[in-house]
């Protein structure tokens, strides 16, 4: 890090190739120019990044709200500013003379300054703090670990930024604890130098985990280049072998030749392309690794405080994500050899079957998954073919068939494609719902359990209890909810309790009571702890264990009658407090007051649901037959809806949730699910068109594609296929 070389690289934008202007840092950790970034932005949608081609998902404000790299803009280009003005026959910026002398940096003006000017600048009133760094420190080897430009605040120009809120995850000033950052129950202002020295720690910890896997990816392209040099070689004397044994059946056995030189050819070029396309997969997330182990050396070594609390967070989710990332990195590749079948003097009557590509397939270690399957949607099975060592092995398509059909004996369309080394996905969309058979063979042998029985299912592919107080019964279910198992939860008004279930089968797990006179909606913490509300008297939030032991019980001055509710990953808690104040309370983990949200603009709000991903939060309000859209700041983004029964209009809404790609999903007392944009633009009633009862309640989608819809009307819940 200590060459120019290095230096030089660190400050050139490699889009523009010059030194970076308002250096941007992507989630990705790569920095760019903002103007860069910006025509980037424009030419392609979504966004990648252009050293990794990881997606990029822009906040609101666009490029401008990507976190500035202060390290690259307040640090290395100052420092390289500065290291360039000691250099001889460069003069003062203030007196522009004084060439030969020695020379000093401010930080805080950002100006190179003689003896002569530096000796003013020390004692004039507005500038005798400022931080003067002398050319000898600029020289030496350690000058650049020394060399920061003090960071102030953006509201309090004159002040540092020196302490840093942990309630608000903001680095503010001496005069922020005082006006907007008082300590308190609300804010927790604590001193810069302590939190950082946390962060450093941590961040040298993941250091230390960077190493051993970069060995282990570096040892398996190794590998890959071995096994790719053998192709050529293998080749060559596959294709002599052939044509030594054919030889002796010239006339023949021309056209059977051209069919096996074809088939190594196939072979060969089918085997170098699965090798390469998996080397280059792994050289990726080498790069990733690398290019993050390097900026993380940096802020660790190289960054001060306030850079290590700017981008410490970012940091820290890039490399977790990339040390948890599952790679494989084996080849799997076997040589292969020309094969003679059948004798010369025998090859009249096996005319067929002479010669062949050798390749070390195993029909009966083959496996077949099949997975749920539902009417209308796209449905796959997995087919993993294997060597005889049972190892997932590469083959030429031509050897995997798959054929299905309905009850009726009508055949179903397939699509095969190898999905990646030696899995290859069996796709079809079923008509109808029933029994369907599914042939899959290699090598025109069916492979073990062939022909598989498909059970495809209509939509609701379950339904959920019947009403009742007993076990599996259920009665004016309410909120629904997804358990850290996948399992589904459910809170009932009619039996005060909350009752779990198995997702596949619908079987009743446990269940556990719970207090308050009507109990409405429920969500699961990041710890698998059960959060419940409740309305009328003895009014609550309250915290369940998950056998169901009550732990925790939430009632700040500000909280009337709790409704709707949804559990941030941090910890944090949205409620809906009705009737009286008719707003939403974004709540700390110990259930104290952040701030309240749509006071004054909700009418009837009943449930809540938060995309963490762009910090919205969505609000169904039967009152006005709207669904709100407001930030966690408590600003109003937008609405949409309007009372009626057509495309995108509501009747009495109430369950809401958001799926991954940010799409809004809302139930209304007509019994119909919409689907929405993620600005609130009407795409489809894409999985219930009716529910029992007619009456949707709280919604919860599950992480293999199924929405539960909570009918408590109909007292039960029906489990659809969302995608």
């Amino acid at each position: 890090m200590a060459s120019d070389d290095f230096d030089e690289q660190f400050l050139t934008c490699s889009i523009c190739m010059l030194h970076f202007r308002d250096p941007k840092v992507l989630p990705c950790l790569h920095t760019f120019c903002r103007e860069c970034l910006q025509e980037w932005a424009t030419k392609q949608q979504p966004l990648e990044c252009p050293t990794c081609r990881t997606q990029v998902s822009l906040p609101n404000q666009g490029v401008d709200g990507l976190r500035t790299n202060f390290y690259i803009n307040n640090h290395l280009l100052d420092f390289a500013a500065a290291k360039k003005g000691t250099e001889p026959g460069v003069p003062c910026q203030v007196c522009e003379g004084n060439v030969e002398g020695s020379k000093s940096w401010c930080a805080d003006c950002a100006t190179l300054l003689c003896e002569s000017c530096c000796a003013v600048h020390r004692k004039l009133p507005f500038s005798k703090d400022h931080e003067v760094t002398p050319e000898e420190t600029l020289k030496a080897e350690e000058g650049r670990r020394k060399f920061h430009r003090k960071r102030h605040c953006d509201k309090h120009k004159k002040y540092e930024l020196e302490f840093y809120c942990e309630s608000c995850k903001a680095l503010v000033c001496t005069a922020c604890t005082v006006v907007d950052h008082r300590p308190g129950k609300d804010h927790n202002p604590v001193e810069i130098a302590t939190v950082a020295q946390k962060k450093k720690q941590f961040l040298q910890a993941l250091l230390q985990d960077i190493d051993p896997r970069l060995k282990e990816i570096q040892a398996s392209i190794k590998e890959f280049d071995r096994k790719i040099s053998n192709l050529a070689p293998s080749k060559e004397a596959a294709t002599d072998q052939a044509k030594a044994y054919f030889h002796q059946l010239i006339v023949l056995l021309q056209k059977r030749e051209r069919e096996i030189l074809s088939q190594i050819d196939e072979r060969c070029q089918a085997d170098g392309k699965v090798l390469q396309t998996k080397k280059e997969a792994i050289e990726f997330e080498l790069a990733g690794l690398t290019s993050a182990q390097t900026f993380c050396q940096q802020a660790v070594e190289h960054g001060s405080d306030v850079h290590i609390l700017e981008v410490g967070n970012q940091v820290q989710t890039r490399v977790e994500n990339l040390l948890a990332k599952q790679l494989d990195l084996e080849s799997d590749w076997s040589e292969f050899q020309f094969v003679e079948n059948t004798a010369v003097s025998d090859f009249k009557k096996d005319l067929q079957d002479l010669g062949g590509v050798k390749t070390k397939i195993d029909v009966l270690k083959c496996e077949v998954v099949v997975k749920p399957a539902v009417q209308g949607f796209e449905c796959v099975a997995e087919l993993t073919t294997m060597n005889q060592e049972g190892r997932p092995c590469v083959t030429k398509s031509k050897a995997v068939t798959a054929n299905m059909k309905d009850p009726s004996g009508t055949d179903v369309p397939t699509q095969l494609q190898m999905k990646s080394w030696g899995v290859w996905e069996i796709s079809y969309i079923p008509n109808i719902s029933g029994n369907h058979r599914l042939e899959v063979k290699v090598n025109s042998q069916h492979v073990p359990g062939s022909p598989f029985v498909v059970q495809v299912k209509g939509n609701p592919v379950l339904t959920i209890g019947q009403k009742g107080s007993g076990v599996g019964e259920l009665n004016l279910p309410l909120g629904v909810a997804v358990d850290k198992d996948g399992n589904i939860a459910v809170v009932e008004r009619g039996n005060k309790r909350v009752q779990i279930f198995d997702k596949d089968t619908g079987q009743s797990l446990h269940s556990f009571p719970v207090d308050g006179e009507k109990p409405y909606d429920l969500d699961v913490d990041s710890n698998g702890m059960f959060l419940v509300t409740s309305w009328g008297e003895n009014f609550g939030l309250r915290r369940y264990s998950k056998e169901g032991k009550l732990l925790d019980t939430f009632k700040p001055e500000c909280m009337g009658d709790p409704h709707g509710l949804t559990v941030l990953k941090d910890g944090r808690m949205v409620v809906v407090n009705r009737p009286q104040q008719r707003s939403c309370l974004l709540l700390q983990p110990d259930g104290s007051l952040i701030r309240e949200i749509g006071k004054g603009q909700l009418q009837h709000p009943a449930f809540v649901s938060v995309d963490e991903s762009r910090d919205v939060m969505f609000v169904t309000d039967k009152g006005a037959h709207k669904v709100f859209a407001f930030d966690l700041d408590g600003n109003t983004k937008f609405d949409f809806g309007k009372e009626g029964q057509n495309d995108g209009e509501f009747q009495n809404p109430r369950g809401v949730t958001v799926d991954r790609a940010g799409n809004i999903i809302v139930g209304d007392c007509t019994g119909r699910v919409q689907v929405f944009g993620p600005d609130g633009t009407f795409i489809c009633i894409r999985t219930v068109a009716t529910v029992k009862g007619n009456d949707v309640g709280g919604l919860a989608l599950t992480p293999d594609g199924y929405i539960a819809v909570a009918c408590w009307k109909g007292h039960c819940i029906e489990l659809y296929r969302y995608m």
